[in-house]
């Protein structure tokens, strides 16, 4: 090799170089934090989400997702989207609603019939409406709806009616959305924060605890329970929330781009959970955990009242739009 050649390939090396670094520079990365556990259908969606992302906008976007609140509680991180520390969350509905009041009617009670009811109010009118409503009271953009599960109620006595529950200690999340079924039915609703949950029953501490069948078994609550009544009181989600400053940084294409891979990222975690969901009640049956399947309607019964109380942070007419959806 000449002396003038090697200069070439040398100086050919550096441009190349320098060019890599130009597109790592040109590359902008979000951060999707979130509280749920690396194993969880919510993050390995999430981590496919930042794959994808990464893809279709030929490398300008990539995604970090930060799960099991190594970014902060919930609360933290939905602070965090104002704060600019944070550009995507899972939020629930109910705490979302504490933003837009309207958002909080996804988790209320017996408040959808079934699985099919839950999916025509993620692809209605309605949800676009709410979205939207969202969008507008808090700056940040609505990119999906993420099927959480239905929750049923473990304890160490058989429930069959509202009367069996009556004086029982179950927890609940801290939001009074989760407490109505409990204290409709004559329970004490105890708020006990999740990571205390397994000791608590073990301990007995609390009688009881609700949650959607996932979750029961990736907590291994089954382990200090014998029971699981299949009240499913309520079909909860997670909402896809997106800090609405992106879309004033990036082109309209790749904004567009970013809230259609989180829809279908949304859209896959919900089929994954709900198969779960399915495969489940045979699963405890096979650990020994005695499932019952209850007749729903005096327990729906016991909350209607409620739904449209002076409590609630929802209209009737919004409630009346999604109980008509089919």
């Amino acid at each position: 090799m000449t002396k003038i050649s090697g200069i070439q390939t040398i100086l050919a090396a550096g441009i190349l170089a320098l060019a890599g670094t130009g597109n790592a520079l040109a590359q902008t990365e979000l951060r999707w934090g979130h509280v749920y556990e690396s194993q969880s259908p919510y993050h390995e969606w999430a981590e496919w989400a930042a794959k994808t992302l990464e893809e279709r906008t030929d490398g300008r976007f990539s995604i970090e997702v930060f799960p099991a609140s190594s970014l902060g509680k919930q609360t933290d991180l939905a602070e965090g989207l104002e704060l600019g520390t944070v550009d995507i969350i899972y939020d629930g509905q109910f705490f979302a609603g504490r933003r837009y009041g309207p958002m909080a009617i996804g988790s209320a009670p017996f408040m959808f019939r079934d699985f099919a009811h839950w999916q025509a109010y993620r692809d209605s009118d309605l949800f676009l409406d709410l979205s939207e409503g969202y969008a507008n009271a808090t700056g940040d953009d609505v990119a999906g709806l993420v099927y959480y599960g239905q929750r049923h109620v473990t304890s160490n006595n058989e429930i069959q009616t509202p009367a069996d529950m009556e004086g029982m200690k179950i927890r609940v999340p801290n939001a009074s959305l989760y407490k109505m079924f409990p204290e409709a039915v004559g329970a004490n609703a105890t708020p006990m924060a999740f990571s205390e949950v397994y000791l608590g029953l073990q301990q007995g501490v609390v009688d009881a605890q609700e949650n959607p069948l996932p979750t029961i078994q990736f907590k291994r609550f089954h382990e200090v329970q014998s029971h699981i009544t299949l009240t499913g009181h309520i079909t909860d989600a997670l909402l896809t929330i997106v800090a609405g400053r992106l879309s004033d940084s990036m082109s309209a294409e790749d904004y567009s781009t970013l809230m259609a891979v989180l829809k279908e990222a949304a859209e896959g975690a919900s089929a994954d959970i709900r198969t779960s969901e399915l495969e489940l009640v045979d699963w405890f049956r096979e650990q020994g955990t005695t499932v019952n399947e209850v007749d729903r309607a005096p327990f729906r019964a016991a909350v209607a009242d409620d739904l449209n109380g002076p409590q609630v942070s929802w209209d009737r007419d919004t409630f009346e739009r999604l109980q008509a959806l089919q």
